[in-house]
This record gives structure tokens, sequence and C-alpha cells, in this order.
């Protein structure tokens, strides 16, 4: 039973239990009471899934039927109902009865309802009909579930079956493949992932609220472009709700930028989670799986309002520290680091994703099976591996688009290079651009760059003037600001000319590390002519672009 594309995907969570099992044939359909389900019927035909109009899979008589949601009038249903959860548990708060009718990102049908703040699904108004219990069994994954639903509707505390986490399990089990996940999403050794996730609807990272959509581009614009990569993990709510050529659309300046941009039904945010150094969430579950995997974590985001109040979520919500716009995001995320390793409170919430962890397959195909009346396969229930990414998420080319502010601060033939996004720059909270410079390519379509660079790029075969030099005298006009030209040069390599007349060239010594270009060579080297007195002088510099890095030689000579 599928309501929407998030419990679409979490019903194949499930479903891998009956793999290999010919016995078995699963058929699947659309409940069409979510007013989130576009992209539904797409997601059945694009993976080959068989599937019936709703109207028809409540007058046939199945098996046995699984929900990861509890919308529509399932009370219809002929068969046997096995209800599971399509989160971290049950955290959330959704009312059933009709509301407003106002549409937003990831709002169901139905807003309104009682004031009880119960979590969604252990709630009478969503599991019985005319005092009758739907479900035939509730799987929960923590024995604290049952004690809530034992609270919130005790008709149905004796069908619920406590199975573990099928989702957590999988992400444990494929814990030991992180590096291969990592360079999927094209992260390089030495690079740190930070993941952003966004839930769906108002109170999210990705609502409409303008102070919260800054907080993505906060993160781009203050991270080093070279020793981070960033992935938005957004809810498939908002995708669909929106649509994805919107979504797109909507972060268009910040993909430009490097940022990753999986397409959510797919399980990239899975991988993610775990090639992630760094989480920037909200109250959605991708944030409390990475807590129960212990990656760093603070909330761009939180709304209480849409928290069930005794849920570990709520708890998550008291014990994980908020981003302050008031403060750079490093330092934080990096504090958070630091607390959070050894936090009792966070040791006691990790545990509360499951209580029975790694048997979630064991117990699930039990339940299952009982239900079907069929002996279980003989092969051993057990999580399958997290799928390495396969497509390239948007955004998965160089983040490195110039223009982009340059810190090349150097020491004893040492300098450490971090380079920042200039588009994504705005004039508050600006420390991170201490002492940077700004460099630009020549041709850049918007002309404000280079004419306020500091730092000139001409790409290599570019023509020339006609004696084959380039030189000072035919830039200096039109770039008043300009105090290096930079020609790019084979292997990485530049050629630099100062104001003076002064020309240097810099090349890469040895083997070079993959970051290497002809930019980074040429902040290099406006920050030796900068910090040198009177003529510069040939110099090796060893360079760097963040402490995790493999470093590179850099020999500048004069000429």
């Amino acid at each position: 039973m599928v309501h929407n594309i998030t419990s679409a995907t979490r019903l194949l969570d499930l479903l891998t239990v009956f793999e290999g099992d010919r016995r078995v044939q699963t058929v699947f359909t659309c409940t069409e009471s979510s007013a989130l389900d576009e992209g539904t019927f797409e997601f059945f035909t694009s993976r080959g899934m068989l599937h019936i109009p709703w109207e028809e899979a409540t007058v046939h008589k199945f098996d046995m039927a699984i929900a990861t949601s509890r919308g529509g009038d399932l009370h219809n249903l002929r068969t046997p109902l096995i209800g599971a959860p399509h989160g971290a548990g049950y955290n959330k708060h959704l009312k059933r009865e009709a509301g407003s009718g106002k549409r937003e990102a990831g709002s169901g049908k139905r807003e309104a309802g009682s004031g009880k703040r119960e979590a969604f699904g252990l709630m009478p108004e969503w599991l019985m009909h005319e005092g009758r219990v739907i479900p035939s069994a509730i799987v929960l994954s923590h024995d604290e579930q049952r004690e809530r639903l034992a609270a919130s509707c005790p008709e149905a505390v004796g069908v619920s079956v406590v199975a573990g986490d099928p989702c957590f399990d999988q992400l444990q089990a494929s814990a030991p493949f992180r590096d291969d996940y990592r360079r999927a999403l094209g992260i390089r050794p030495g690079q740190k992932l930070v993941v952003v996730s966004s839930t769906w609807g108002r109170g999210s990272i990705l609502a409409s609220d303008e102070s919260n959509t800054d907080v993505l581009r906060r993160v781009l614009a203050e991270l080093p472009v070279d020793g981070y990569r960033v992935l938005a993990a957004i809810h498939p709510n908002a995708w669909y709700g929106h649509g994805a050529w919107q979504l797109h659309n909507w972060l268009a300046p910040l993909t430009e930028h490097g940022l990753l941009l999986p397409v959510p039904d797919t399980e990239t945010w899975k991988a993610a989670l775990l090639a992630a150094d760094g989480i920037l969430g909200d109250h959605g579950s991708l944030t409390m799986y990475g807590i129960a995997l212990g990656i760093p974590t603070i909330l761009g985001s939180f709304s209480e309002s849409k928290v069930a109040p005794q849920s570990p979520m709520a708890r998550l919500g008291k014990a994980v520290p908020r981003f302050s716009t008031h403060r750079p995001f490093l330092p934080q995320i990096e504090e958070a680091a630091t607390a959070q390793r050894n936090s009792a409170d966070l040791h006691r919430l990790r545990a509360t994703v499951t209580s029975r962890p790694g048997e979630s397959a064991v117990l699930l195909r039990r339940l299952f099976y009982q239900w079907l009346e069929l002996p279980e396969p003989v092969t051993p229930a057990r999580p399958r591996p997290v799928p390495v990414p396969s497509g390239v998420p948007v955004g998965l080319s160089s983040p490195v688009q110039r223009p982009v502010f340059v810190s090349a601060a150097s020491e004893s033939r040492r300098a450490t290079v971090r380079r920042y996004p200039a588009p994504m720059q705005r004039r508050t909270m600006e420390q991170h651009l201490a002492g940077t410079h700004l460099v630009a390519d020549i041709d850049d379509p918007d002309a404000a760059w280079p004419r306020s660079a500091d730092v000139l790029l001409l790409p290599f075969g570019r023509p020339r003037h006609a004696s084959g030099m380039v030189y000072w005298e035919d830039i200096a006009a039109r770039y008043p600001g300009c105090a290096l030209l930079a020609v790019e040069e084979p292997e990485d390599g530049c050629l630099a000319l100062l104001r003076e007349g002064v020309r240097l060239r810099a090349r890469w010594r040895g083997r070079r590390p993959s970051w290497t270009s002809a930019a980074i060579a040429a902040s290099v080297v406006h920050e030796h002519t900068m910090s040198t007195p009177g003529s510069p002088s040939p110099v090796c510099v060893q360079v760097a672009i963040g402490p995790e890095a493999e470093t590179g030689l850099l020999d500048i000579t004069v000429l």
C-alpha cells in the first residue's frame, strides 16, 4: 500500500526479506489519499513494479498487505494489513481531519484535527475505524513505542510487534563501505562532506521562510570549497510537492557552486549519510539516523509543533545544538563534534532508534511469513548493503567555479589555500573572508567580478598579443583593481604578470595532487609577492588546501 514516494521507498526496505522467494508475488497500489502522490505511478513504472488501481485492491482478497503510512481508507481492505513506520520510528504529529486546504510542500490533505499531539501512526484516529483496530499487526522499532501506544491507543497494543528498524540495520551493515560511497559522490581524500537534511513542510530547512533557506547558502558560502562538499538531502514530499524542476530552479545558484542535489527517490541519501562528516538537520528522520550513526550534528531548523512531545525526536530537539545565525558555521559543527563524542544524552538517544539492533530482517521475515502461512526460506535473513550510487547528482562537477575569494596564508615556505565562492557571500558573517583576495576569470559573464578582482585569470590557448606575449598595459586600464594577471599554462601552472613589469612563472614540481590548478598557483604567487618586501625572489612553496589533504610543491621563478 503506497501513499506517496516517501512511503514507497520505506516499503522497499521491508520487501527485501522476500528476495529470491518465487512463492511470493508482490502487487503494488496507491491509496490516492496523499496530496503529494505526484510521481508515484512513474516510480512504479520505472522500477517495473506491477500495480493495480486502489479500487481493485479493496475488492480482491490478498494473503497479506503492507503499508508504511496510515492515510486512506485502509479499513476497506479485505486483507490482513501489516502497518509499519516510514521513518525513524514514530515521531511526527499529523492531524487527520480536513483543514483549510492550503497546500504546502509536504502537507497532507488532512491537517486539522484533535488537540492531542500524539505521534502519527500511534493514535486511534489513524489506527481504528468504528471501534475496530484496522491493522492486523503494527510494527514498532523500539519497546518505548509500545509504551506510547498503550497510552494513546491501548486497543492496538495486542497487535503490536517490536521488530527493529530495517533502515538503520542496513546503514549499520553498510558502514564498512564508507570509502566506496565517498568516491561515488566525488568526495576527494582529505575532503569532508556536510549533509544538509531538510524534511517537508513549514519549519524545515528548505521552507519558504527566507531565514531558513538562507541557511543552505550560508553553509556553501562559509566552507572552503576545496576542503568541503555540501549535499542537500531533500524530503520526497518537498521534492514532489513543488516538482523536481522547481527545486532545481530554486537551488540553481547553489548547485552552480557545488551543491550536490540527489533525487530523493533513490538510496543516494543513505550513501550520503554513510559518507558524511557532519549534518545540518531538522526534525526529519535523516537527522535521527545521523545522530544514531554518531555523526556530528547541529539543527538548522526544528519545528516543535510538528513533533510528538513524548517522542525521541522531541528529545533530539532539546539535546542537539541549534545553528546560530550570529556565528560562523564551521566552528559550530566542530564544537558539536567535540561535545557529542562522549555525550551521555546522545548515547541514550541513539539507543531509541531500535531496541532490536541487527535483528530487523529476521524479525520482519518471521512476522510476514507467519501471516502468509508459509515456511521461511532456508537462507539467512540479513540486511543488504546500501547500493553505491551510480547516477551523478547535480553539482558533482568541480565545485570551484570562479569567481572566488582566496586565502593563501603562508609561513616558512608553506601556504594553506582556502577558497570561497564569491557569489554566495553577503555583507553579513564574513569573518572567513578576512585577508582574502578575489580571483576571477577575465571573461566572466558578470563584468563586475573581473573589474574588482585582485587576480585575473587568462585561459590557456586564448589568442594573445601579436608579439606572442601579453603585456600588462593591455589590461591595466580596463581592470584597475587587478594586481596580478595569471596566464594559464600546461600542467596547471601559470605565467604571472605584475603591474611593475615583473614576470614570474609558477610550476608544480613532481607528482601533482588532484586539486592543483593554475588558479591556485596564481593565488600562491599573489600571496608571495604581497608578503615579500621589495622585488620577489625565487622560492619553492609547499601548498595545501586543508589540514588532511595531500600537499603539492610549487616552484616560483622570476623571469
